[in-house]
C-alpha cells in the first residue's frame, strides 16, 4: 500500500510517498481503507521537528481522515464491514483514573495518531474501535476527513475549558484557520457573539460566511481598539487563541472582568509576558488546552449529524502531491482545511 512517511525532519521534500506493507488486523482492531486524510499545523511541526519530542522514525504521517471498514478483528463489536467512518485522532490508555472519569486527553499516555504511532495518510490503517466513529451522513469522505482534530480541539477549548455561555462575546484569533473556523461555528452555535480576526479581503469574508458577526484585521496596528468598540462596555469574555506571542498583548487588552483566555498552540513562539497584577485584579483566567475527550468528540459528531456544524474544505490534493499540500498550508494561503485524497482501493 502507499503511505506518506517521514524518515527525517526538514522541509517538505523530506516527505516520501512509499510502498509499505499493508497492516494485518489483530484482535480488538479494525482495518480501515482510507479515502481521504486532512492536514493540520501539527503535521508541519512534526515534519520540522518539535523540541523535546522524539518521534519513532520512519513514521506514517496524518491524524485526521475518513474511510471504510474492510476487516474486523476478534472481540470487536459495533462495526460492520462497509461502515463509513471518521477518525478520532486521540490515543489514551483507557484504564487510568482520568480515562475512567471521561477526561481522556489528560491521560499520562495521551498521544495523537501520526505523532505517537503511525498515522492515517495511508491506503489502509489499523485502529482500535475507539479511534473510529460512524461518518456523519451527508458528508463526503473529504469533508469528513477535515473535521476531527480541529473541531475536537475547538469544542474542548470553548465549551469544556472556557465554559462559553450564550450571550457572551468571544474573540477568535485567526478565524480563517482550520481550528479558528471551527471555533467560529461552535461559538455561534452556542449563541455567543463572535468577533474574529483575519486579514482583509477574502479571508475576512470567509470568517463572516461561517458565522462571525464581526471581523477585524489583525495586521492593523492597534487592532484591539476596534475589538473594544465592537464588544461594548463589557469587553470580551472569552479569547480563543492558537497563535501565541504575536497576538497575546493585543488580546489581553480586549478582556473584560472575569474574562478567560483559552489557548492551544504557539505558532508564533513559545514565550510571552503577563502583567500578573492586572490579571488578578481583573479576575482573568488563562486556560491551556490540548485536543479533547471522547465526550467532546461525540458532541462534535452530533453537531455535524444535526447540521449545526459544517466542514470547511479549502483545497484537495492527490497523495503524490503531499509536499505541495504542506507548502500550501505553510504559506497560509488556505481558508479552512487542506485534504489529501488517497488512491482508490478495494472497498
Amino acid at each position: 500500500m502507499l503511505a506518506v512517511r517521514l524518515h527525517r525532519h526538514g522541509d517538505p521534500q523530506v516527505l516520501r510517498v512509499e510502498d509499505v506493507p499493508r497492516p494485518q488486523v489483530g484482535r480488538g482492531e479494525i482495518l480501515v481503507a482510507m479515502k481521504a486524510a486532512a492536514l493540520n499545523h501539527l503535521d508541519l511541526w512534526l515534519r520540522n521537528g518539535l523540541p523535546g519530542l522524539k518521534m519513532p522514525l520512519p513514521m506514517i504521517m496524518g491524524s485526521d481522515g475518513a474511510g471504510v471498514v474492510t476487516e474486523i478483528g476478534a472481540g470487536v463489536d459495533g462495526f460492520a464491514v462497509g461502515d463509513e467512518v471518521v477518525i478520532q485522532p486521540g490515543l489514551f490508555c483507557g484504564r487510568c483514573a482520568v480515562c475512567r472519569a471521561g477526561r481522556e486527553n489528560l491521560c499520562p499516555e495521551f498521544g495523537i495518531l501520526g505523532e505517537k504511532i503511525d498515522g492515517v495518510q495511508a491506503q489502509y490503517v489499523n485502529l482500535k474501535p475507539v479511534n473510529a466513529y460512524k461518518k456523519p451522513t451527508g458528508l463526503t469522505f473529504e469533508e469528513a476527513a477535515s473535521i476531527g482534530l480541529v473541531f475536537l480541539t475547538a469544542y474542548q477549548m470553548l465549551i469544556k475549558r472556557a465554559q462559553l455561555h450564550q450571550g457572551e462575546t468571544v474573540l477568535v484569533i485567526g478565524g480563517n484557520s482550520g481550528v479558528g473556523a471551527a471555533a467560529i461555528q461552535i461559538a455561534a452555535d452556542r449563541g455567543a457573539r463572535v468577533i474574529a480576526t483575519a486579514s482583509k479581503g477574502a479571508k475576512s469574508e470567509f470568517a463572516r460566511s461561517i458565522g462571525a458577526h464581526e471581523v477585524v484585521d489583525h495586521y492593523q496596528k492597534g487592532w484591539h481598539k476596534q475589538v473594544l468598540e465592537l464588544a461594548g462596555p463589557d469587553k470580551v469574555q472569552v479569547v480563543f487563541d492558537h497563535v501565541g506571542p504575536a497576538t497575546w498583548d493585543e488580546s489581553l487588552k480586549t478582556m473584560g472582568l472575569g474574562a478567560r483566555l483559552v489557548f492551544c498552540g504557539a505558532t508564533s513562539g513559545q514565550e510571552t509576558t503577563l502583567n500578573i497584577r492586572l490579571a488578578y485584579r481583573k479576575h482573568h483566567s488563562f486556560l491551556g488546552s490540548t485536543m479533547g475527550d471522547l465526550d467532546s468528540f461525540k458532541a462534535v459528531m452530533k453537531g455535524f449529524e444535526e447540521g449545526r456544524y459544517h466542514p470547511n474544505v479549502d483545497k484537495i490534493f492527490p497523495l503524490e502531491e503531499i509536499a505541495d499540500a504542506h507548502r500550501y498550508l505553510e504559506a497560509g494561503r488556505h481558508q479552512g482545511k487542506i485534504v489529501v485524497r488517497l488512491p482508490g482501493g478495494q472497498y
